[in-house]
């Protein structure tokens, strides 16, 4: 029993310690420098979580259609995606360099995600970081699909595709 009242008390000091941390001003929210290791883990571990949950959209009969990739890589680039995460032969905006964090390169994240996961992503944005909603901004799913779509296929498209598909008419 003691080794339990000791435990307990043991969370109780280590969370108003985090709680003076967070709540004093002694993190630093500046986006100058990277998080501390645990908070990234501890973000990471969050995001994912949350995705895995609330992502439970199914991919749409067309999602795979060549068209509909064209379309999402055209809209990928106008919709300024190509600002942050870059795209094949399109460098990224010089600004993106100083979010934190870092936006990921998606051509290596494509493979490991479930489109359900990208098009979540997409439509909800992440809180806390430079990734906005495209929903809330009245993109359609049908769009935010094709986007998804051409995610998916981002590791395989060559720089004369991209450039092609994003600015054809």
């Amino acid at each position: 029993m003691r080794l339990f009242a000791f435990i307990g008390f043991l969370a109780v000091i280590l969370g108003i310690a985090a709680a003076g941390y967070f709540f004093g001003g002694f993190y630093s929210i500046s986006a100058v420098n990277a998080d501390p290791a645990p908070v990234a883990w501890a973000l990471t571990q969050v995001r994912n979580a949350s995705i895995g949950r609330h992502a439970t959209d199914i991919a749409p009969p067309e999602f795979t259609d060549p068209a509909t990739v064209r379309a999402g890589a055209k809209a990928f680039a106008q919709r300024g995606c190509v600002s942050c995460h870059g795209g094949p032969g399109a460098d990224w905006a010089k600004f993106s360099e100083g979010l934190r964090p870092d936006p990921p390169d998606l051509k290596d994240l494509a493979d490991a995600l479930a489109p359900r996961e990208i098009f979540w992503v997409v439509k909800n944005g992440i809180n806390m970081t430079g990734m906005p909603s495209f929903a809330r901004v009245g993109v359609d799913d049908k769009e935010i699909w094709a986007i998804t779509a051409f995610v998916k296929q981002l590791p395989k498209v060559s720089d004369e595709d991209f450039k092609a598909w994003s600015t054809a008419p």
